[in-house]
């Protein structure tokens, strides 16, 4: 077990995605982001399957052939992509619902922040979009939502964390 090693793992985490949230005016979504890691179905298997280089939910889908971790978080957090699947009205089986912006901005936050956490003096600007690039097309994710979040990522690659969270910002108020 793991457990202080994890916790600050964390707690960095969320501190950098409140922090990101805050320059977003996302208040109440940088307090509450990722509270469900802390909760004794998520924290616990974490503590146990806990690497510090990737997330204990992969090494744990490894060991067992399912995260219950991650099963347990994603129901619970709307920043995940995965929290919005849903059966298609017209038959075609599990799909992506659309987003709403504010959590695609968390999302945003949130692929940062892991990307920092994780990849520590190796990560750059670049390091969230070239993920989002290397796993795009794997998961059901909304069309319109993947634009959105490729766009901004593609922004923050580009030019810069400052014109990223800008323009973020600017299209958050025009909703």
């Amino acid at each position: 077990m793991h457990i202080r090693e994890h916790l600050k793992t964390v707690n960095r985490h969320r501190r950098l995605v409140r922090r990101y949230c805050f320059k977003l005016g996302l208040y109440w979504q940088g307090l509450t982001h990722d509270l469900s890691k802390y909760s004794p179905t998520e924290f616990w298997r974490s503590a146990k399957y806990y690497q510090g280089f990737r997330s204990p939910n992969d090494q744990e889908r490894s060991e067992t052939g399912v995260s219950l971790s991650w099963l347990h978080h994603k129901g619970r957090n709307r920043h995940h992509f995965e929290y919005w699947t849903d059966y298609s009205p017209t038959g075609e089986g599990i799909v992506g619902v659309e987003m709403p912006r504010k959590y695609v901005a968390e999302m945003f936050c949130d692929r940062i922040a892991a990307c920092r956490v994780y990849q520590g003096d190796q990560y750059t600007d670049a390091s969230a979009y070239d993920y989002f690039q290397r796993t795009k097309g794997r998961f059901w994710i909304h069309e319109e939502t993947s634009a959105l979040l490729g766009r901004w990522l593609l922004l923050l690659k580009e030019e810069g964390e400052a014109a990223a969270f800008r323009q973020i910002r600017r299209e958050l108020r025009a909703c």
